[in-house]
């Protein structure tokens, strides 16, 4: 935690500022990528699926993943403004990799049209989050604790996942 310190006193505000809105910059250009596969498909493809019980709405995953993008910005940032990519590149690349896991279960559920294996991606997505949430700890434990919501959110999207799998 010495050397986290050292950056953050090395950091310009100016900079530091600069990164955030990078950070949430790449977070919302994942989720356009992302939107830009699922929204075609919401009221064709998707709303010909059989659904269990307890899908929720559509009209619910807009703000709750707007939400769960600026938590992960936010997590993201901290650990680059307070470790930096220096002290903790396994930190932020692995995160790289869960965003680009993230953006790539809309292209295969939605754009590929294929439940079943966005179901098993959904796994290896959820396992790099998790990973994510354990560096993240070693670096800044307020990033670790804003990616926990995010993982409850990619669990419950798991289940659900797999039911539209199972009913499909």
């Amino acid at each position: 935690m010495q050397s986290a310190s050292k950056n953050q006193e090395t950091t310009p505000f100016w900079l530091s500022v600069l990164g955030l809105l990078g950070w949430i910059v790449l977070c919302f250009a994942a989720a356009g990528v992302g939107s830009a596969f699922t929204t075609p498909q919401i009221d064709t493809w998707y709303a010909g699926l059989e659904k269990p019980s307890f899908n929720p709405p559509n009209w619910v995953f807009g703000p709750v993943w707007s939400t769960l993008y600026l938590m992960m910005a936010i997590a993201v940032w901290l650990v680059w403004k307070n470790a930096g990519w220096t002290t903790a590149p396994h930190s932020l690349g692995v995160w790289c990799f869960q965003l680009l896991l993230n953006t790539t279960w809309s292209v295969i559920f939605f754009g590929l049209e294929n439940p079943e294996l966005a179901a098993l991606e959904i796994v290896v997505l959820w396992g790099a989050i998790l990973i994510t949430i354990g560096a993240f700890w070693r670096h800044d434990r307020v990033a670790a604790l804003l990616m926990v919501p995010y993982l409850l959110w990619v669990s419950y999207a798991a289940v659900l996942n797999f039911s539209i799998a199972a009913l499909n």
